[in-house]
């Protein structure tokens, strides 16, 4: 009889362990959120942020998970610094009054042992609306070098400019922009 508590003791141990939430802070250096307009019928224009901070929080056993994302709006990447001025002005990002934009799940949607999705908030000159990211890789793997598990995902979200009061120029300059972030997030 003492066996047979001991085991299932171990067995709900074993399956407490493996179906507790795990924590992974995101990579700054291995993480780019981009985002993609067309100009003027021209081209596709595309630019970056250089600064993202955060957390995911995956319990693969139940499948759930949390995201939470930061950027920072001054660090926007255009590669040209007048643009990049511009564009941090009040007509758009106006970071000098809002110098971050935030991503907050709400839900999490699974197909198989893999995200699919992930609604949630986005938060830009402090306007909050409803996005849902669509994950079009997920990897969740030990790192090579640090030895440690590692996530890997793309996602990629449409959203309006003019919903975030950013609509100038449109719609010579799409008010469609497409929001892609490939991220790496290290566990913590």
């Amino acid at each position: 009889m003492k066996k047979i508590i001991a085991a299932l003791v171990l067995t709900a141990v074993s399956a407490t362990s493996f179906a507790a939430p795990e924590s992974f802070a995101i990579d700054p250096t291995h993480t780019a959120p981009r985002f993609e307009y067309n100009h003027f019928g021209y081209s596709n224009q595309q630019h970056r942020f250089d600064k993202t901070s955060g957390k995911i929080t995956l319990d693969r056993a139940a499948k759930t998970g949390a995201v939470d994302v930061v950027i920072d709006a001054k660090s926007v990447n255009t590669g040209y610094e007048v643009f990049n001025g511009h564009i941090q002005g009040e007509d758009f990002f106006d970071s000098a009054k809002y110098p971050s934009i935030s991503f907050k799940s709400t839900a999490v949607k699974f197909e198989g042992d893999k995200p699919a999705s992930i609604e949630g908030n986005l938060t830009m000159k402090g306007i909050t609306k409803p996005v849902t990211l669509t994950v079009t890789n997920f990897t969740l793997a030990p790192h090579p070098m640090m030895k440690k598990d590692t996530i890997g995902a793309n996602a990629v979200a449409t959203l309006k400019r003019s919903d975030f009061n950013m609509g100038k120029y449109a719609p010579y300059v799409s008010d469609e922009v497409t929001l892609s972030i490939s991220v790496e997030a290290i566990k913590e």
